[in-house]
């Protein structure tokens, strides 16, 4: 689904944690971090607990420049991973947040 579809049912009333969730992910598709960031800080808004809503915004935050706000989502994917036993996202925020601070040095 294209994003112009995705937002006419977000101004339609249509706002859960899966629609922003999309729309993030399709903006980072397009390149269009900015965007990006807005719709998936919304989705983990709806769900602190969505790993992969955190994982895509560090790497949102990280497209736009954003390191430090990127290692702050990280860290709170990780946290969420982990507490929802979703070892391999938590592994990958893990490889993300290690790049970081490499980029960092």
């Amino acid at each position: 689904m294209d994003t112009e579809a995705l937002e006419k049912m977000l101004a339609h009333g249509q706002d859960n944690l899966l629609l922003r969730f999309g729309l993030g992910g399709e903006y980072m598709r397009r390149g269009e971090y900015d965007k990006a960031v807005t719709h998936l800080r919304a989705a983990v808004a709806f769900d602190p607990k969505h790993a992969g809503a955190w994982k895509l915004l560090g790497k949102a935050l990280t497209a736009c420049g954003r390191p430090d706000d990127a290692r702050k989502a990280y860290q709170d994917g990780l946290g969420a991973a982990r507490a929802a036993g979703h070892l391999q996202a938590a592994r990958e925020m893990e490889v993300f947040l290690k790049r970081l601070d490499k980029t960092a040095s």
